[in-house]
């Protein structure tokens, strides 16, 4: 197998951890199941087929960077990098570890909630709503990092989807409020003060917008001061039924006017809502945004924006009444220079001494999870001992997991198994709400090619079912094949790697805590197994289906 022309990732190994810091590609990375840039002047919506949730973008120069809820994936706060809009690669990740000892365990939907992402005074600023702690804050000079230890800028609880604004010398900040920890307070939005380093924010406030009546769960807003207006663009109406709302007024604290200013209209599109705003150099308007498309996550989508009487309108308008509807197809924006082809890594050869920035743990990670070596060839993965039985996979931190990359794909892996002891397992998953994997299980009976999945039934149960290959190898080639619309999922195994042979039934992947379902690669053990054991993943390739 050719090596990949993969992002690969500086490490600073904080107590011997494998996690990704900042990097410089040694190339760009060009995907195999998802493109949006057309190559002639041109692109397609969505612009990336991954969970970027809750995304936010600013421009330096001829720069863009843009951000998105990571929830308890870590590393979290992902960091992608454009020149034009349509080609984004990751370029880091601004949270290592979350400030919140609970989170050295899953806490699946909680954590980092619809950040932002601002420059001002030569520094880049995050912001995000912790439901659960309060109002965090990270910076840098440099986007790929180092990025500052998370501040907590203000305890409390429920204040969410923070965006700060520097304006006239004063600082603000606009949130919006979590229902399910305020006792159902929701749907409100608040501004208030915060110091110029933008390191403390005031614990006084003042609600700006309602949007009970008319604009039920208007969340995530964004802060912005163009010509005389003061704006917050807001979504409301329900992730996947949403519209995008925009305010403004000509004082900070209002009255704020109200207009629907896209929706989905005839399209396919449901949901269009939530994003950031953003200026080219030539003064191009234009709106990321995000499409709720279940299993697959929050997708993200480029819109562009004109403004007609002092309101922004978002995608086309066929009915010219100031209300955009999302675009399929549309010219690329025009920048300085648009760059090369060039999508976030998926595939990874691990041959050098990083963890591709595509991988994330599901809890704060540990020294004793993985090593990854230079000249070594594989990534191992240890058969982490819990103290106590969490369950197979679900409740494990140590599970090594990316995002769905497009509507189809397959994933491939090459695993050789050294359980050492009974009540070990390893291999290749498709993980969310339920989940299902495939791989390598050392019980009494022997070593198997076990496929399992795990759902609900209607009372919320599990129900596990499990499907075993006995095998004379400790050496495998695992596969899933995912397949729309229904995320579909397909399980298969080699010897050889050439003949690869279906077991078990097919699984339909479902969504995480607020995120789609991801793909990976885990190894552990039960708790009552005795010590040690591990497996080696020699590569973990991203492809087109099979024909």
């Amino acid at each position: 197998m050719s090596k990949l022309q993969s992002t690969i990732a500086l490490v600073v190994f904080t107590a011997g951890v494998c996690s990704a810091l900042s990097q410089d590609q040694a190339g760009p990375y060009t995907s195999k199941v998802w493109v949006a840039d057309n190559g002639d002047g041109t692109y397609k919506n969505p612009i990336l087929y991954a969970d970027y949730s809750d995304p936010d973008v600013a421009r330096v120069g001829d720069d863009f960077y843009m951000t998105a809820s990571s929830f308890t994936c870590l590393p979290g706060l992902p960091i992608l990098h454009s020149r034009d809009l349509v080609n984004w690669r990751l370029i880091g990740h601004a949270v290592q570890r979350y400030p919140n000892p609970a989170f050295d365990l899953p806490q699946h939907g909680k954590g980092i909630w619809a950040p932002s992402i601002r420059y001002h005074k030569e520094q880049f600023y995050i912001y995000w709503g912790d439901p659960d702690a309060g109002i965090y804050m990270v910076c840098a000079k440099d986007p790929a990092g180092p990025w500052s230890e998370p501040v907590l800028t203000l305890a409390g609880k429920g204040m969410i989807d923070t965006c700060p604004l520097w304006d006239g010398g004063k600082a603000y900040l606009v949130h919006g409020w979590a229902g399910s920890r305020t006792g159902g307070f929701k749907s409100v939005l608040t501004v208030r003060q915060m110091n110029d380093e933008g390191t403390v924010v005031s614990s006084e406030y003042r609600h700006v917008f309602d949007g009970h009546e008319h604009h039920p769960t208007i969340e995530g807003p964004k802060f912005y001061k163009y010509k005389d207006y003061y704006y917050i663009f807001a979504p409301a109406g329900g992730v996947s039924t949403g519209w995008q709302t925009v305010l403004r007024s000509r004082n900070i604290y209002g009255p704020y006017e109200d207009k629907i200013v896209m929706d989905q209209g005839t399209t396919t599109v449901n949901g269009p809502h939530q994003g950031g705003w953003v200026q080219t150099q030539s003064q191009e308007d234009w709106f990321i945004h995000f499409q709720d498309v279940g299993a697959y996550g929050r997708i993200i989508h480029l819109e562009p924006m004109q403004w007609v009487n002092d309101w922004p309108v978002i995608g086309m308008d066929p009915d010219g009444d100031g209300k955009g509807q999302p675009v399929l197809t549309y010219k690329k924006p025009s920048v300085a220079e648009s760059g090369p082809l060039v999508t976030p890594a998926e595939s990874d050869e691990f041959d050098g001494d990083t963890l591709g920035l595509q991988w994330q743990w599901q809890a704060n990670p540990k020294a004793t999870w993985c090593v990854l070596l230079p000249g070594q060839g594989y990534l191992r993965l240890f058969a982490d001992k819990p103290a106590a039985d969490p369950g197979l996979l679900w409740d494990r931190g140590n599970v090594l997991l990316q995002k769905f990359p497009a509507p189809d794909f397959t994933a491939t892996t090459r695993m050789t198994f050294t359980p050492e002891s009974t009540g070990k397992r390893a291999g290749l998953v498709v993980m969310g709400e339920e989940y299902a994997f495939i791989g390598l299980v050392q019980s009494n009976e022997g070593l198997g090619v076990t496929q399992a999945s795990f759902k609900k039934d209607r009372n919320g149960k599990a129900n596990v079912n499990f499907k075993t290959q006995r095998v004379s190898t400790s050496t495998v080639f695992l596969r899933v094949a995912v397949s729309s619309p229904s995320a579909k999922c397909r399980f298969s195994y080699s010897l050889d790697g050439n003949e690869f042979t279906e077991i078990g039934e097919p699984f339909a992947a479902k969504p995480g805590g607020w995120i789609g379902a991801k793909v990976g690669i885990f190894c552990n053990s039960d708790a009552d197994a005795k010590n040690g054991g591990y497996a080696d993943f020699d590569w973990f390739v991203i492809d087109r289906p099979a024909e």
